[in-house]
């Protein structure tokens, strides 16, 4: 992995961004078109919101990519370029907690905090017999504290590399290599037989249904686009004309909710295709979705609202990966 072993605190910030809540066989695509994008703070700062959003496309979770510009325009205009060289400046970036402060010190500074993520709690849980899960932000603290007293001060990076990659590569959440382990004598949970009982898992999230019907506007050789701008989903990407509903209901009834809410006759409009249903999984919300597109000649209601783009240039354009998804497919 490249970001490994360097000190440069922009890769390895970048990095830890790209990575929270991201495997690091799909990141580390995504880390090295950032770098050869944008090789350093000033260039990311220096980006349009919509090129860094397209090259962020497909990896979720896009208050992350919202917060890295935030943070890269404020060190790029008010820190000379220059990034902070303390936790205590580190943490108060926008988007890093603890944890990437932690791993930004510690990597980049030589600084004595202990850096913890999921494999260094998981490790620590088990060897330690830890029964709390490590989710709350009290919780966090204890693991946090043991971590930090259990720092090795001549070898701080190394130290929480090492650890890190011991929970990735050997006491790993399921099928651990305990046969193998160094410290199988000494783990509480391989000594109790409880390696599958820790660390304590947190409670499953009850998924939110969502049923989303998107309306491919198109007049003459252009789509109508709208940017999300509300503080919801997939903020600040674009999409097409959206009716959300709370259960799956007819294409008919989509049109006719379309055509009341712009003041369209539907007689003027024609329905070129009718996707199959699509589906995407979010931490908290399970997304249905439906095309519908159709063809439309008169102005419509509140048309300032829409982006109007020759479908030809429709790639230029960050969409959630559902919207890719339907694109893809025809």
């Amino acid at each position: 992995m490249p970001w490994k072993g360097i000190n440069d605190p922009y890769k390895i910030w970048l990095s830890e961004i790209i990575l929270q809540q991201t495997r690091v066989e799909q990141g580390l695509d995504y880390y090295n078109r950032f770098i050869k994008v944008y090789p350093d703070i000033n260039a990311l700062a220096g980006a349009s919101d919509d090129k860094v959003f397209k090259l962020w496309e497909g990896l979720g979770y896009y208050s992350r990519c919202k917060n890295l510009l935030a943070t890269a325009r404020y060190i790029s205009s008010e820190l000379n370029g220059i990034f902070p060289k303390t936790y205590t400046e580190i943490l108060k970036l926008k988007g890093i907690g603890p944890y990437t402060a932690a791993a930004i010190s510690s990597f980049a500074f030589a600084l004595p905090y202990a850096v913890v993520d999921g494999n260094v709690a998981r490790v620590l849980s088990r060897i330690f017999g830890i029964k709390i899960s490590f989710e709350s932000t009290l919780n966090k603290k204890i693991f946090q504290n043991l971590a930090q007293s259990l720092l090795d001060p001549d070898f701080l990076g190394h130290y929480n590399q090492a650890i890190m990659d011991f929970g990735a590569i050997v006491c790993k959440p399921a099928q651990p290599l305990c046969a193998e382990c160094p410290f199988k004598k000494n783990c509480y949970a391989f000594k109790n037989n409880l390696i599958h009982v820790l660390p304590v898992k947190k409670k499953k999230i009850v998924l939110k249904k969502r049923h989303l019907n998107y309306l491919l506007i198109n007049k003459g050789d252009k789509v109508a686009l709208i940017k999300r701008d509300e503080k919801d989903i997939w903020h600040q990407l674009f999409e097409f004309y959206l009716v959300e509903t709370d259960r799956n209901i007819s294409k008919n009834q989509v049109i006719e909710k379309f055509c009341a809410d712009n003041q369209v006759e539907s007689a003027n409009l024609k329905i070129l295709n009718y996707s199959p249903e699509l589906f995407q999984k979010l931490t908290h919300q399970h997304i249905s979705c439906r095309f519908i597109e159709i063809k439309i000649s008169e102005r419509l209601k509140n048309s300032h609202r829409f982006q109007w783009v020759p479908r030809s240039e429709l790639k230029k354009f960050p969409f959630p990966r559902i919207i890719n998804q339907y694109l893809e497919s025809l």
